[in-house]
């Protein structure tokens, strides 16, 4: 199927010209047959020639108090079937409508001279050829007709032919965006909505969102020229019965998309052509498909401007709408997008550049330059912009630019740093802090960023990142002063840790001795409990020499320690596999090898034999 609207002034016989050559009747209500006047979109299509492609028409209304309409109806169709009197000739809303289909970007259309058997068709095709030369047109071709004796209608049938033929055949995988022109309820099947498919397919069971992603919709069926049908791609007229909640509040200007696709936007930067951006109202009406949106205008350069939507719409780069102050007293500007996501411009400044960047914006979709804007976005989002990713993601669904990501990883690999060298006693930066400080949206960017190569490696290990040899911590002179303190304290008694009160004396608080135990200069027990490195070997060695099982009395009397201390070294020791529990008073050794706690836990071997041999060789 090929999908036309008719454009031209009121009262040239668009409605004539479309019934002469479908023979069915465009005027749905009684009025606009009794006035002779079209005051809402009509509908109807034809077959060109046995076999050929059917050829659906939107037929919109001619007069200035229906621009709107107009709009609706041109909004989503890709070509046109212009109309213009011979006995008229060009007339105030001839160059509305083409205004507006230049705005829009429409490139296909056939010029009908109608009323022909009233007056010399030539001048008026030769006038009207020239004005829409100068548009988005181009050369068209033109025909002179008449609806009422039915001279040319065979040479406009061909050329409609000819233009059908001509129209680019939109993806039938592409995302549905059904911009719908009516709403209304069948008894015994409920919500039907009609519009145009530019592209994509729907099909039967299909789910679809509303533009506000209030509600999501089920298809129950599909027509398209009143056959039923259980798939429809585009471009194509087609009923949609659809079923869900909100169904009843569908109407003309709401769109059907399909889900998790589009992103929708209350704010976007635009290009605008016809017209100073400056010598624009505040606000205007934005068309775009069949949808009319008040918006407030921000001029940024002298072709760019920042526009505040009433509502939130589907849009994608490069989409082309219609800026129209409500009355008519303006010709129609042209608006191409070129941001859906703009940066907030909050600081003094912020518009100069950001009127500098959209300066050098085409409004085509273009991957490597939308990323090295943004930096950092997500594969989803950039295809729901309409701009096609240039690159494979660096770490789950988010792609970088590379020169981007470059000057991440050494702005990480400078923070690591300067955290350890600020915190000598614990260097590792915290992931999660590292990703606040880099204003990064995901902690899986961080852990990317640590495994890619750069002039400084970074080691991630539990959560921290390290900088190369700041994996452990640098004990400052006064703590290691303490720690010598301690090993000569426990070179006496290696299973007497320190009171309390000795470690407050030396001051090693619970941060230093975390650090000293970090950086293998002690052994850490228990809170407040530390001993010398490879301490918990040593007494395992003691303890193998023991009857086995034992109780905590004789491995505290055996190891020459108090029980403060004994308590929670056995737990030490049962934690790490050493040791185990019989009962409640006993417990045993276990065999196999025993490593030791030291700088870096490098294995401490002692001869692999069981605990109860080892007690019955000492008998």
């Amino acid at each position: 199927m090929r999908v036309l609207a008719t454009a031209g002034h009121v009262d040239h016989g668009k409605s004539a010209l479309v019934r002469a050559l479908t023979g069915m009747e465009p005027d749905r209500f009684e009025e606009e047959r009794r006035r002779g006047l079209t005051l809402d979109l009509g509908f109807v299509w034809t077959r060109l020639g046995p076999g050929g492609e059917c050829l659906a028409f939107v037929d919109v209304p001619g007069h200035e108090r229906f621009v709107a309409t107009m709009l609706a109806g041109v909004g989503p169709v890709p070509a046109v079937l212009f109309a213009v009197a011979a006995d008229q000739g060009w007339q105030p809303q001839s160059a509305e409508h083409l205004a507006i289909l230049d705005a829009l970007g429409v490139r296909h259309a056939v010029l009908a001279v109608t009323r022909s058997d009233l007056a010399d068709p030539e001048p008026v095709r030769a006038d009207a050829v020239e004005r829409m030369a100068a548009t988005s047109l181009g050369k068209v071709p033109s025909v002179a007709v008449s609806s009422v004796t039915g001279v040319g209608l065979d040479g406009l049938r061909a050329e409609l032919a000819r233009l059908a033929g001509a129209l680019p055949v939109p993806p039938a995988g592409a995302d549905v965006r059904l911009w719908l022109d009516r709403a209304f309820t069948v008894r015994g099947h409920g919500t039907v909505v009609t519009g145009t498919l530019g592209a994509g397919t729907l099909r039967v069971g299909d789910r679809l969102v509303t533009g506000d992603g209030a509600a999501e919709l089920r298809v129950r069926g599909l027509q398209c020229l009143h056959e039923e049908r259980s798939e429809v791609s585009g471009v194509a007229r087609v009923a949609v019965n659809v079923h869900g909640p909100s169904d009843g509040a569908l109407g003309r200007g709401h769109v059907l998309l399909t889900p998790d696709r589009w992103l929708t936007t209350g704010t976007v930067d635009v290009r605008v052509v016809g017209e100073p951006v400056d010598d624009l109202p505040r606000t205007v009406t934005l068309h775009i498909g069949t949808a009319a949106v008040p918006v407030t205008v921000r001029p940024l350069g002298p072709d760019t401007a920042r526009l505040t939507l009433g509502r939130p719409l589907p849009l994608r780069v490069g989409d082309r709408a219609v800026l129209r102050e409500p009355g008519g007293n303006r010709t129609p500007c042209a608006a191409t997008v070129l941001d859906v996501r703009p940066p907030r411009l909050a600081r003094r400044g912020a518009g100069r550049a950001r009127a500098a960047e959209l300066a050098a914006m085409t409004g085509h979709p273009d991957g490597v330059a939308e990323l090295r804007r943004r930096g950092l976005v997500r594969r989803a989002d950039l295809l729901a912009m309409g701009v096609p990713p240039p690159a494979a993601p660096v770490v789950g669904d988010w792609l970088a630019d590379e020169a981007h990501w470059t000057a991440l990883r050494e702005r990480l690999a400078a923070e690591v740093d300067r955290y350890a060298k600020a915190r000598p006693l614990e260097p590792g930066l915290p992931a999660e802090a590292a990703r606040h400080l880099l204003g990064l949206p995901d902690r899986a960017l961080i852990d990317a960023l640590a495994r890619t190569p750069g002039r400084r490696p970074l080691l991630s290990r539990q959560g921290r990142l390290y900088g190369p040899g700041s994996t452990r911590p640098t004990l400052p002179p006064p703590v290691e002063a303490a720690v010598d303190a301690v090993r000569r304290d426990l070179a006496r008694a290696p299973f007497r840790a320190p009171e309390a009160d000795r470690l407050t004396e030396l001051g090693l608080t619970r941060k230093e001795v975390a650090a000293a135990a970090a950086a293998g200069a002690l052994l850490k027990i228990a809170d407040g409990i530390v001993l010398l490195p490879g301490a918990d070997a040593q007494a395992v060695a003691v303890l193998r020499r023991l009857p086995q099982p034992f109780t905590l009395s004789e491995a505290r009397r055996a190891l020459d320690t108090t029980r403060r201390v004994a308590v929670p070294l056995l737990e030490f020791l049962d934690a790490r596999g050493h040791t185990e529990r019989v009962d409640e008073q006993h417990r045993r050794c276990r065999s196999g090898p025993v490593s030791g706690g030291g700088r870096e836990s490098n294995p401490i071997l002692s001869p692999i034999v069981t605990c109860e041999d080892a007690g019955n060789r000492d008998k």
